[in-house]
């Protein structure tokens, strides 16, 4: 299974949920008509979509048999995933930005900078959102640029990514 996003809670009083998309274009999860609902303490369960809507603030969904708000309130943090295999292929060189989310980011000097906690899409690149490391005593999120001059490394089998940038250089939100 590949996550592709969290549901973030109800929306409305018809039974429709947010999710909060980890994929490159907000409506990419609206290609598969089933999906997969879970976590770490949840049993995934297959799910089908009875229909979506792309809003302002992201992805809007309904499930079949989810037709007010107290069953959607249910799905609130649950996992979205899609099994790998119904997923293209990726050329060398290429991920899925689930694939990244829990990854260690590593600077050339070694320092441990965090852990990837989510990506965005500014529009002019991919943007890594790393949760500093809690070694810190100011824990923030660095945030830093997804481009071929600063991710020198993606390893995904030692689950590091290594990045040629300081600390000091990465914007703050």
């Amino acid at each position: 299974m590949i996550v592709m996003g969290r549901v973030a809670g109800a929306q409305g009083i018809l039974g429709w949920v947010k999710i909060k998309t980890y994929t490159e274009s907000v409506d990419s999860l609206a290609d598969y008509p089933i999906w997969w609902l879970g976590d770490e303490k949840r049993p995934w369960c297959e799910i089908t979509v009875e229909t979506f809507a792309v809003h302002s603030k992201g992805l809007v969904a309904k499930f079949q048999g989810s037709d007010d708000r107290t069953t959607a309130e249910k799905y609130k943090g649950l996992l979205v995933a899609v099994p790998r295999s119904s997923l293209p292929q990726q050329l060398e060189d290429e991920y899925y930005w689930s694939d990244l989310i829990g990854l260690t980011v590593v600077n050339l000097d070694g320092a441990c900078l965090g852990v990837v906690d989510n990506l965005m899409d500014t529009g002019a690149n991919q943007v890594l959102c790393v949760l500093e490391s809690l070694s810190k005593r100011n824990r923030g999120e660095l945030l830093i640029p997804f481009i071929a001059s600063v991710i020198q490394q993606v390893d995904l089998t030692e689950k590091v990514i290594r990045v040629d940038w300081s600390a000091d250089w990465a914007a703050k939100r």
